[in-house]
């Protein structure tokens, strides 16, 4: 009888199950028509509930407790005529409005018949309101709801009352809000097509593959499109500034083309290496997607952060892109993998080079970069800082404010409103102020209150002039208009601003029982600048404090969650500096196409601070994470960061020069704000991809040395996972932890 030997060898440990990720690549894969159709239903159903039941876009914000938004709630209250939303009609004539004064009249009683006009000033019988020689004149019209927000056709109907008025000789321009409205019409999605066209070129060249290039592009688009369809909807709920669908579209095409060709590359590399493409599809979202989800939560934190500004204005700016990322990241792992099923081995059939695909080992170039880094980090790393030290350099002298029309094109309506008004009745005339005084139900007198705030008010410096206070109908309410010496984006007016409310008013109505408030689109400015500057510390400290604790769940790693946080401040603060430096300074504003220094609008620090925190931390994902496989794979933090720069230096450098390309692009926008985001996000994507990627983070962990990986234990069975297939990374200090089976078989999180 045979006996058999018992078997002695080890057992081998089964593979453990996919994922989710893993599962839903392969799905997508397998069934690429189905994710296909699914999304053209989506979008579809999208855009068709968008067109029946979407919102509109305006800038409406109140800013509780404020004295601007007192005053203006008294006005409302007490029905003044200085209630609503004024706008002027500017005049001129060389030979003098009076010649002109029946044509005038006519007009003024045709604009006073619009929808939603409440009064129309005439200038002859309103005080000042024609200039010294006669010229040049403005009526004063108020407006029921904001007239920025009409429909532009509102415009045709302002040009047909006026039609004879300029038929009579007289130019007639409109300023303020209505201004505004009158702006041409930009060339819509001509930012986004010189992106798209950008990207085209820069993927053909860096990847070779026609069809490599395409997908990206395609998922981008049909996630932008989706995104900005459901922020339509959501509109419909909320109100969303005017600049909104414009920076969800940046913000969403940016992400939607970076996400989607990481995980192209990703594919592809794996196609070369042999692996079947359903199975590449699934490989690639349990890698390269749990990146993606990673980056595009913390931008998705980081934009909603803005809502500790407490005004709701600037969180629904943060809300809508972050909206268009959400989407974006959304395609990119759904239809991506969808289009890579559906292309199989035929990513790389038509070509207009040799196609590059990622190599197994990384790119030989990336990994001689690595090393010559790693041989002298202190040198990078001084040579890092002292960059980004010195564009950070003009924040010292930012000065914030609100950019009015004179800084628009010359040929535009409110321009030439704004310098007639200024030429013919100085600057201050721009931006008045209205001082509001409530009579505390009787008990001040009327007539001692007026002289006391009359005299107070022309005796400050700064001011030019000053109407008598006049009474409401009520009798509750007094008014009086302030014009300033300077225009409303001058630092001298925003000063005077805050001596009227905390200086002269209440010492004028000391004593009185009256309280007054400064209100008016100039004092609502400054009260708005006021707040940004209040709140952007919370505003700091929330996107940081939540971008670093996904970070740390996501890396296992106090160091990298750390140094992340730590460098995009200091990219952050270089790319302020080119702002101001651009803007405020005045270098090169020419050629972006502003021919005056403005200051940096009151809430682009905040909003660019929250935008570039969660793009920097993209890039910063992408790397550490295939840092982090190296690292898991073998041990060795050298050859991790050699290896993770080596293989994701292509893909890292096109993706910032795509991103770059959409920001720039939007340049081309006429509103001064958005040229301020624009070139800001297009400087630090350039500041993240070079400085910071190619310098700072790779001698930071080659300083750092096996510490980079470190997590006390107690914090480690704190945090949650959110990768709970990956194994354990934390280190005691001092203490070598051996890889365990499934890591020597190079397993990666």
């Amino acid at each position: 009888m045979t006996v058999s030997a018992p078997d002695t060898a080890c057992p081998v440990p089964s593979a453990p199950p996919p994922g989710a990720l893993h599962r839903v690549g392969r799905w997508c894969a397998r069934n690429a028509r189905w994710a296909i159709v699914t999304w053209l239903l989506v979008l579809v159903t999208a855009f068709a509930a968008d067109k029946v039941w979407g919102g509109v876009y305006e800038d409406e914000f109140s800013l509780p407790g404020t004295t601007a938004q007192q005053g203006a709630d008294l006005l409302e209250e007490h029905g003044s005529d200085l209630k609503g939303f004024g706008a002027q009609i500017v005049l001129e004539a060389d030979d003098g409005l009076g010649a002109h004064r029946t044509s005038v009249e006519a007009a003024l009683d045709e604009l006073d018949r619009l929808p939603d006009v409440l009064t129309v000033a005439d200038p002859f019988t309103t005080p000042g309101a024609v200039s010294a020689d006669g010229t040049i004149g403005y009526a004063t019209v108020r407006f029921a709801e904001n007239p920025a927000t009409f429909d532009p056709s509102y415009v045709d109907q302002v040009d047909e009352a006026v039609a004879d008025l300029r038929d009579d000789h007289v130019s007639v321009d409109y300023g303020g809000p209505l201004g505004q409205l009158a702006r041409p019409e930009a060339a819509h999605g001509l930012s986004e097509t010189i992106g798209l066209v950008t990207a085209v070129v820069v993927l053909l060249i860096g990847f070779g593959s026609i069809a490599a290039a395409g997908l990206p592009l395609v998922t981008a688009v049909v996630g932008l499109a989706g995104g900005l369809a459901v922020l339509g909807l959501v509109a419909a709920a909320v109100t969303f500034g005017a600049a909104a669908p414009t920076l969800a579209t940046m913000m969403g095409l940016g992400v939607g083309l970076d996400y989607a060709l990481f995980l192209t590359t990703r594919h592809r590399g794996l196609l070369a290496s042999g692996v079947p493409p359903e199975e590449a599809a699934g490989r690639t979202l349990a890698t390269s997607g749990r990146a993606v989800l990673v980056a595009a939560a913390t931008v998705a934190m980081a934009l909603a952060g803005l809502y500790a500004s407490g005004v709701s204005f600037i969180g629904t700016l943060g809300a809508a892109a972050g909206i268009t990322v959400l989407v974006a990241a959304l395609a990119s792992l759904t239809l991506t993998p969808a289009l890579l099923g559906l292309v199989g081995h035929r990513i790389d059939r038509w070509n207009v080079r040799p196609p590059v695909a990622e190599p197994g080992g990384g790119d030989d170039t990336w990994r001689r970069w690595a090393a010559t880094v790693g041989r002298r980090p202190w040198l990078f790393l001084v040579a890092g800082l002292l960059i980004l030290g010195v564009l950070s350099v003009p924040v010292a002298s930012m000065r914030l404010g609100h950019i009015d029309a004179g800084a628009s094109p010359m040929d535009y309506t409110e321009r030439r409103a704004y310098d007639l008004i200024a030429h013919g009745f100085g600057a201050g005339t721009n931006g008045p102020l209205t001082v509001v005084v409530s009579l505390d139900a009787g008990r001040a007198d009327r007539d001692e209150v007026a002289n006391d705030v009359r005299g107070a008010l022309s005796r400050t410096a700064d001011v030019v002039s000053v109407s008598d206070p006049a009474p409401t109908r009520d009798g509750d309410l007094l008014t009086s208009t302030v014009v300033p010496r300077q225009g409303p984006e001058d630092e001298s007016t925003t000063d005077l601003v805050h001596r009227l409310d905390d200086q002269v008013l209440p010492e004028a109505l000391a004593g009185t029982g009256a309280d007054a408030y400064v209100t008016g689109t100039t004092a609502v400015q400054t009260a708005f600048r006021d707040a940004m500057v209040n709140r952007l510390p919370w505003v700091v400290a929330v996107v940081v404090g939540a971008a670093f604790l996904l970070l740390l769940c996501a890396f296992r790693s106090l160091l990298v969650a750390v140094k992340a946080a730590l460098l995009n401040l200091l990219s952050i603060g270089a790319a302020y500096g080119v702002v101001v430096a651009v803007f405020q300074w005045g270098w090169g504003g020419a050629l972006f196409g502003v021919t005056e220094r403005v200051p940096v609008e009151s809430y682009v620090p905040m909003m660019m601070f929250a935008i570039v925190f969660g793009l920097s931390m993209d890039y910063e994902v992408f790397l550490l994470a295939r840092i982090r496989e190296e690292w898991l794979e073998t041990r060795d933090n050298h050859a991790g960061v050699a290896g993770g720069l080596a293989a994701t230096g292509r893909v890292i450098s096109c993706a910032a020069i795509v991103m770059t390309s959409v920001f720039l692009a939007f340049l081309l926008s006429t509103n001064v704000v958005i040229k301020m985001l624009a070139l800001g996000l297009g400087v630090s994507v350039v500041i993240d991809a070079t400085v910071v990627r190619l310098l700072l983070v790779p001698a930071t962990m080659y300083l750092f040395g096996r510490a980079n990986w470190w997590l006390p234990r107690p914090l480690d069975r704190v945090l949650p996972h959110l990768d709970p297939e990956a194994p354990p990374t934390a280190l005691e200090p001092g203490r070598r932890r051996e890889p365990d089976a499934a890591e020597e078989s190079g397993a990666s999180a």
